[in-house]
């Protein structure tokens, strides 16, 4: 693993993770143009980021905390300017808002029961999740009104991903990163099995 590679792909989820109370900062203080542009880029660089990690192998249990860090970090402020900016959009889908809030607090509430730490299992479906995710608060920022075809699709998604997460923390009895699903924990555990009986 190169030092350089691991230092600039932990450098960039680190700046991520310092952009998102500067995001809250400036949706109360008024610079919501400031803050259209530069949530794009915080969403941006989670993509740079993992790319960099997969392509020169920077694999690491600090990386992987702080990228789940900055990521969460980045939605909550995401979620803030949501309820600033759109309201009414905010009011109109409560309820699809609350069973995503009520999944994803039951989730950490179950992790830190679990490891006494967040997750970090950066499964595939959390990898298409936050694409929607970042896709629709980027559009519903830079147009008047939220795009519906991105937001409950999203929100689907999100909801399929914290439930196999539930699942996983359940599976897996200690804290692991770099998990990439329900369907390869189970195909690892058949490879034992068939490891043990041969």
């Amino acid at each position: 693993m190169s030092r350089g590679a691991y230092y600039i792909v932990n450098g960039i989820t680190f700046y991520r993770l310092l952009m998102a109370p500067v995001l809250i900062f400036l949706i109360f203080k008024d610079a919501h143009d400031l803050f259209r542009w530069l949530l794009p880029v915080s969403f941006f660089t989670d993509l740079i980021d993992g790319f960099l990690a997969r392509r020169y192998r920077v694999n690491s249990v600090l990386g992987a905390r702080l990228d789940s860090v900055a990521d969460d970090f980045t939605v909550i402020a995401a979620i803030i300017g949501l309820m600033v900016l759109k309201p009414d959009f905010v009011r109109k889908e409560m309820f699809s808002l609350m069973t995503l809030l009520v999944l994803f607090l039951f989730q950490m509430a179950y992790a830190f029961y679990r490891y006494h730490t967040t997750t970090s299992f950066h499964a595939y479906s959390a990898k298409v999740a936050a694409i929607l995710q970042g896709l629709f608060f980027i559009f519903t920022f830079l147009f008047p009104q939220p795009l519906l075809g991105l937001f409950y699709p999203a929100v689907v998604l999100t909801a399929l991903n914290l439930i196999e997460e539930i699942i996983l923390i359940y599976m897996l009895p200690e804290w692991k990163a770099n998990v990439r699903g329900i369907y390869w924990v189970l195909n690892e555990r058949k490879k034992d099995g068939a490891q043990e009986n041969q």
